[in-house]
Formats: C-alpha cells, structure tokens, sequence
C-alpha cells in the first residue's frame, strides 16, 4: 500500500486527489490530510478516510476540528499550528505528498516534502515561482522524484521522452508549447475587461477551480507563473517556452522536437487526468474522467495571446527573464491583488498595475536561501498592500477607475 500525504485537501486539487484515491483503495492509504481553516469539510473527509492525522495550519481551526471529531475520530490525531503541515508532508509512512495548498502558504510544507525524499505531486506552482532553485536543489539532494499536476506541466511531462526527470533538460526538445484557455474574459473587449466582477472572473468556461485561481486564469497570470514554472520544471530558458490560446481545453500542451516533431496530450478538461498519470506514474491507473470523444469536440483553435489586453503575462515574461527575487515579488504582489479583487477593493485592471508598481520598486538579485525568498516576498506583499490602501473601494461590481482598459 502507498501512504498518501493530501496537504490541501480541502480544495479542488485536494477534493479530485481524495475522488482518484477512493477508486483505489486496494492501492492507496490515505495517511494525513492538511488545510488551513475548512474546518467541516476537513472533518467530513476525516470522517470517510479516516486517516492517522489531520493537520489545520490555523490552531484554532485545529482546536475547533478536534472538537467536532470528538469520539468519531477512531484515532486519529489532530495537529495545529505553523508547523503542522510540514509535520504531515515528512511523515515516515508516507511515500506520496500531494502539494496542493495555493500560494505561498504551500512553500514550507513543500520544500520539506522535497528535503525528506518523498514522491512529491506538485500542484503548488508558487513553490516553484517563489523559489525554483531552492526546491530543484532539495529534488536532487534528497532523491525525491517530482512529478508536475498542472495540466500543462503533467502534459509536457508525458509527451517528454522515456527516461526524462524533471529538473534535466530534455534530449532533442527545440522548445515547449503552453496551452491557455484564454480565460472567461478572452473574447471580451477592453472596455468590458475593465469593469468586469470577482463573479465574471471566476466564471471560467472549461474549468471547476478555486476563486484565486480562476482570477489568474481570467488575467492570464497563470499562464505566466506557468511559465515560470516550466523552466524550473524542464530546465530551459524561457525563450524556448511558448504560451498558446487554445479555447477548448483538449490539447493541455505539447513539445516540439528538433526534427519538427510536434507531440501533444490531450484529455478531457478535468484535474483527475494528471492526477491519476503522478500517482500511478510511471503506470496507468484509471481516473474516474470521461473519456474524450474527437468526434464530438470536432475542431481544436489555436492564437497567440493579447499581452496588451492581458498586461499580467507580459509581467511574468519579463519576471522569468529576470529570474532571481523578482518571480518572488511578482507573486507576492499578485496574491494582494487578487485578494483585493476577489474583495472588490481593487478593479480588475488594477490587478496589473499594482503589480507592476511592486515589482519596479522591490530589490532583484540572487536567491541565497528561504530567507530571502520570505524577506522580498513580506517587501513585496507591503509594497502592494501600500498600492491598493489608497484606492477607493469598488461598488456595484463596475470599475475603479471607469471603463478605460
């Protein structure tokens, strides 16, 4: 049986790795389950797995959880605090860590993942973003085997060649294609863009996400940060990573080779896919997704994406191309941002240009250890919080700043 380490289990990721795991119980154990503050539906999921530990990073959400488990927890122990989520992500018994907390709260429990050898499914792309090399280092010490769950990522992972790690660059490969959606706002004219609402942007077209990543989605900033990713991930500049709106979601990305070849995955839109491909990897192991009929999607259309529309991408190129802290402050700053969109305290265009503000005025320069990385990411979070507190408060749903893109 492989032990099973869920950190985020609360959230979308979390919730379609504990449906994969449920399909395959003579397989799989479920050992911890981790999240921050979902304190029912924590217990709920402790209720049906009933795993050795639950950890809530928030201690009184931890202290309120073992309350509600009470004597149906059949043994199982709840952990709170800073540092309960590492605790889980280094457990003996588990052989599988599914990183899957968003932003940079994910970093610590997933670093420790790394440095303790486990197989580590890496949903968190912050953890790359934040602090690439550290995390790639940590791989290669401990012998850990990191395998990508973005789809994007998942899908260049299976077209590589028989034999490819992550964290090597790839034999043959000319350069690697990342798909976009294009978000809900890709057909949208600048003016609409400009006043549109936390309820519109999280209303994507293809996938069931979480609200801060489906702004993301809706900036193309996932894209970028993806991007970012992907260097770290497949070990190539970033001049050799090219993004592609692909409206239908089939195609997740593809890889072009030396020769002209050009390989690609496709699937059904759905987070079970690269889930099931990282657990049972380098096997297959059916996931639960309906499977993809040609016949019926018909036609697949691609573009190149609007970076004057979608002013979030072209920051994250320039971020990758930079490299050291500024992917740091450019994350940091766009976790703020978001949170004041999703809180209607910033419109959507002030999303870029709160990001751009910090990540002009934070300090570049190397990556020495964590340190630094947590240091211009508090700078960075400041610096946006600083933007966005002498912005008025939107109302209605309608722009900040009136309808000018």
């Amino acid at each position: 049986m492989i032990g099973v380490v869920v950190l985020g289990s609360t959230g979308s990721i979390g919730e379609s790795t504990l449906d994969v795991l449920a399909r395959h119980p003579d397989r799989f154990r479920v050992v911890a389950l981790g999240a921050n503050r979902s304190v029912g539906k924590l217990a709920e999921q402790a209720r049906r797995f009933r795993p050795p530990y639950v950890a809530m990073a928030d201690e009184q959400a931890a202290q309120e959880l073992a309350g509600e488990l009470g004597a149906a927890a059949h043994g199982t122990r709840v952990l709170g605090g800073a540092g309960a989520l590492t605790e889980i992500a280094t457990l003996p018994e588990a052989d599988c860590v599914m990183a899957a907390i968003v932003g940079a709260a994910g970093l610590r429990s997933t670093l420790a993942a790394a440095r303790a050898g486990k197989r580590l499914l890496l949903a968190n792309k912050e953890s790359l973003v934040m602090s690439g090399p550290l995390l790639m280092d940590a791989v290669r010490k401990s012998g850990a085997t990191l395998l990508p769950i973005d789809s994007e990522h998942n899908a260049i992972f299976q077209c590589l060649p028989a034999g490819a790690r992550t964290g090597e660059a790839p034999q043959g490969v000319r350069r690697i294609l990342l798909t976009a959606s294009g978000g809900p706002f890709r057909d949208w004219p600048a003016e609409a863009i400009a006043a549109a609402t936390p309820e519109a942007a999280c209303a994507h077209p293809n996938w069931v996400m979480g609200r801060k990543i489906s702004v993301d989605s809706a900036t193309l900033m996932n894209k970028g940060l993806e991007l970012i990713e992907a260097c770290f991930l497949f070990a190539l500049t970033p001049d050799r990573v090219e993004i592609v709106v692909h409206p239908q979601s089939i195609i997740h990305s593809l890889v072009e080779y030396l020769d002209g070849s050009l390989l690609a995955q496709l699937g059904s839109p759905d987070m079970r896919t690269p889930i099931a491909c990282a657990l049972s990897w380098p096997e297959r192991m059916a996931s639960g997704v309906e499977f993809l009929d040609l016949v019926k999607t018909s036609r697949l259309d691609f573009r190149a994406p609007d970076p004057q529309r979608f002013r979030c991408l072209a920051l994250a190129q320039s971020a990758a191309r930079a490299g050291g802290l500024t992917p740091v402050a450019l994350n940091a700053a766009n976790e703020v941002a978001v949170h004041a969109f999703l809180e209607r305290r910033l419109n959507f265009p002030g999303i870029a240009a709160v990001i751009e503000q910090v990540v002009t005025r934070c300090a570049a320069g190397a990556i020495g250890g964590l340190d630094d990385v947590l240091a211009a990411d508090a700078e960075a979070r400041r610096l946006a919080s600083e933007q966005i507190d002498g912005r008025p408060r939107a109302t209605g749903g309608r722009s900040l700043e009136g309808a000018r893109a």
